[in-house]
Order: structure tokens, then C-alpha cells, then sequence
């Protein structure tokens, strides 16, 4: 089966004496079972890095969450400590990829930091600790060892009426496991609401006018993407549209030659 090539954002973190570049298990799986993709790990060396020529050979990018946050200083915030940790290595590959694969139409999926990042990119701002703001929810996760029981599938969202998002799920509410305690304060220019929670936080975004699938989801359907249905179905989504990318790379090729 034909695999096409997703380029997936990594995290830095120091580990047995070494400085490692790496992304969990669980997007580059879902990746691979969810989205039908090869998964490929782009160290974060930021502007060491020529992202024209990674778009030119990949059909998808996907940006993972992670427990760093984005540096507050790349949209005015309070860089304090207690809004950390942070990973700018991440950052300086991140916000010009994300810019470079929306300008060039590279299907695009950016999950929890993932969706923080995108909304950086384009000129937004975040809300730190959202649980603390009057009338706001705790989206954090519960206190627990137990990773399925702190990535359960618990906080209902709503999705827009004639959103993207509305044609992978339909419109209405989901159920979702949405787990953070930064969220969107001020969307970024180009960016549409996709669905938001009961608190009115914003849970998806969408590019406007994005020559292809550029979406980005606040919760986390990498971890159930076997066994929950709309986990799969946003996977499944993003994967059909690298593979049309890929397609009509493939023949804008052929028509060449």
C-alpha cells in the first residue's frame, strides 16, 4: 500500500546524557494506522532547516502536542515560569513550517500544542491556566497514573454548523478528551472557529480559504484512534487529503514529462 510522506513536528528534551529529537508513540501510530501514512520526524532546528525543500517531498505535516508550551514571547505573554516548560528549539520550527505548508497547500494537522502553535503562527495569542477564568471548565487532566483514565473521552464539544470539521463529524456535539490549561485567547487572522466547548473555548480551528485540509484540534484523538470512531474519522480525513495532495503532485508530474 502506498504511504505517503507526512513530515511530524518533535519535541526537544534532554535524556541519558543525550539531547534527543522525538515525538510520542501515539501520534507517529495514528499516523500510520489512523491516517495511512509514513511518518516522518523533522528534527527542530529551526531556520537550519530548508522547509521548502521538506514541502517539496512530503504531502502532509502534522504538529503534536507535547507538555511544553509555546514561548510567551512569540505573542506578548507572561514568559514566567509558572506558564512553562518550554521548548523554543520546537518553536523555531514549528511557526514557519506551519506558515510554509498552509502557504504551499500541505495538508495540514495540528493537535493540542499543535493547534497553540498554529494560532501563534498566524498572529494569535494564548490564554494560560483557562481554569482559573470566571465561568471556565477545568480542561485539565484528571490526577492520575493511569493514561487511559487521564486521556478518557469526557467533555462534550460543539461543532459548527458548515464548518470543515462538520463534514468529518457532522454538525452538532462530540465527545471529546480535551486535556490543557492553555487555550486560544485571541484567534489569529486567517483562522475560523470549528467548534468550541461548553465554556466557550475554543477546541478546533480552520484556515480560511486553505487550498487544503488545515485544521487544528485542541483534544486528543491520537490516543483512541483504534477504538473511538471520531478519533478515527479526523485521522481518516487528514489522511485522504495528503493522498489527494499526493495524487495531484503525482500527475501535475506526469503532465510534465
Amino acid at each position: 500500500m502506498h504511504q505517503p510522506l507526512v513530515a511530524i513536528s518533535t519535541d526537544v528534551r534532554q535524556f541519558d546524557n543525550y539531547t534527543w529529537h522525538a515525538a510520542p508513540q501515539q501520534y507517529i501510530e495514528a499516523a500510520l494506522s489512523g491516517a495511512g501514512v509514513f511518518p516522518l520526524l523533522v528534527p527542530s532546528f529551526g531556520d537550519r532547516l530548508d522547509f521548502d525543500e521538506l514541502l517539496s517531498s512530503v504531502d502532509g505535516v502534522m504538529v503534536t502536542g507535547s507538555k511544553s508550551n509555546v514561548h510567551p514571547s512569540l505573542y506578548g505573554g507572561d514568559a514566567s515560569e509558572a506558564n512553562g516548560p518550554y521548548d523554543p528549539a520546537r518553536d523555531s520550527t514549528t511557526l514557519p513550517l506551519i506558515r510554509k505548508a498552509i502557504e504551499r497547500g500541505v495538508p495540514l494537522l495540528a493537535i493540542c500544542r499543535g493547534i497553540q502553535e498554529l494560532n501563534v503562527a498566524l498572529g494569535g495569542t494564548l490564554g494560560t491556566e483557562i481554569q482559573e477564568r470566571e465561568g471556565s471548565l477545568d480542561h485539565r487532566a484528571p490526577v492520575s497514573d493511569n493514561q487511559d483514565e487521564r486521556f478518557a473521552i469526557h467533555q462534550t464539544i460543539s461543532i459548527k454548523p458548515g464548518s470543515c470539521l462538520a463534514g468529518v463529524f457532522g454538525a452538532g456535539d462530540i465527545k471529546v478528551n480535551s486535556l490543557h490549561r492553555q487555550g486560544i485567547d485571541r484567534l489569529g487572522s486567517k483562522l475560523q472557529v470549528e467548534a468550541v466547548a461548553g465554556d466557550g473555548t475554543v477546541e478546533a480551528v480552520s484556515v480560511k480559504d486553505a487550498r487544503a485540509f488545515a485544521v487544528g484540534v485542541q483534544w486528543h484523538p491520537e490516543y483512541w484512534v483504534k477504538s473511538d470512531s471520531n478519533s478515527a474519522k479526523i485521522f481518516r480525513a487528514f489522511g485522504d487529503a495528503v493522498r489527494l495532495h499526493a495524487a495531484a503532485k503525482a500527475g501535475a508530474r506526469a503532465a510534465a514529462e
